[in-house]
């Protein structure tokens, strides 16, 4: 299925007001219904490097993926296609950067955040590792529908702190999982039911360290309408609040129904059985 037709799909980078290389990286791929953000981390230009090939592979062997099967196929074990090709590809990408890590000295210690959002049938299925976020406004109610994979999260988690202090923490980028660090990482996956209407937000940490939640959704109340001009605003409000960090943004609105056909589904199923 062509969801270019549901789809709007947005994305913009920027380097920000202090660093002078970009190390994060984004893809969309509307045609197809995925989209994928990657915040690198690591000295000289691994964390752009790793995030490159995060994006690019997955950009890649995703559409090889869905080109071959209908992303809400059953894929066995109640799990659909666009699951089990999330989790198979995310693991592939850690095992390269990690390869590549150990392997070329220049490169050692590089990982990268990743966040990937696959739109399919009336849903959308949400892979992510580290503290690279998506967000969804429905209406007027604007929430996170990923949990950061971080320290300050497990914190909060616990009780030992409050997200206003969590806000004003010094340990902000302290991660609990990144890709590319270790020979092996779990992604969480989840999958989550969409409405027309839907606008959902993939950012890294360069925007909401930069802007509080409630401005970002009084942004992308406001400019909806207009999904280029609401990406270059939110990229300028997190420059114009001092722009620490590279600040990556990626915008989908949902503009219609696209349940699978059952028929369709019916004959996919009775094939790969």
């Amino acid at each position: 299925m062509d969801m270019n037709s549901v789809l709007e799909v947005v994305t913009r980078s920027d380097p920000g007001m202090v660093r002078s290389n970009n190390e994060d990286s984004v893809m969309g791929n509307a045609a197809r219904g995925f989209v994928v953000l990657a915040d690198g981390m690591g000295g000289y230009n691994a964390g752009e490097v790793a995030s490159g090939m995060a994006t690019t592979m997955l950009g890649s062997e995703l559409a090889k993926a869905f080109d071959e099967r209908e992303p809400s196929s059953d894929a066995g074990g109640g799990k659909s296609w666009a699951e089990v090709s999330l989790q198979t590809q995310m693991g592939l990408v850690n095992s390269a950067i990690y390869q590549s890590s150990q392997t070329q000295p220049q490169y050692a210690g590089m990982g990268t955040t990743l966040v990937v959002a696959v739109f399919h049938d009336n849903k959308v299925t949400v892979g992510h590792i580290g503290d690279s976020r998506m967000y969804r406004l429905r209406g007027e109610e604007f929430q996170a529908i990923t949990r950061d994979h971080s320290l300050l999260q497990e914190q909060i988690d616990a009780g030992l702190i409050t997200p206003e202090q969590a806000r004003h923490s010094q340990n902000k980028n302290l991660v609990t999982r990144a890709v590319g660090i270790d020979a092996e990482v779990a992604a969480e996956i989840h999958d989550h039911e969409v409405e027309p209407g839907d606008v959902y937000l993939l950012c890294s940490d360069g925007l909401n360290d930069m802007v509080e939640d409630d401005e970002i959704a009084m942004t992308l109340g406001a400019l909806s309408a207009n999904l280029d001009l609401c990406a270059t605003q939110l990229i300028q409000m997190a420059n114009d609040n001092g722009g620490r960090d590279n600040v990556s943004v990626i915008l989908v609105k949902v503009k219609g129904e696209y349940p699978v056909s059952r028929g369709m589904l019916s004959r996919l199923l009775a094939w790969f059985k």
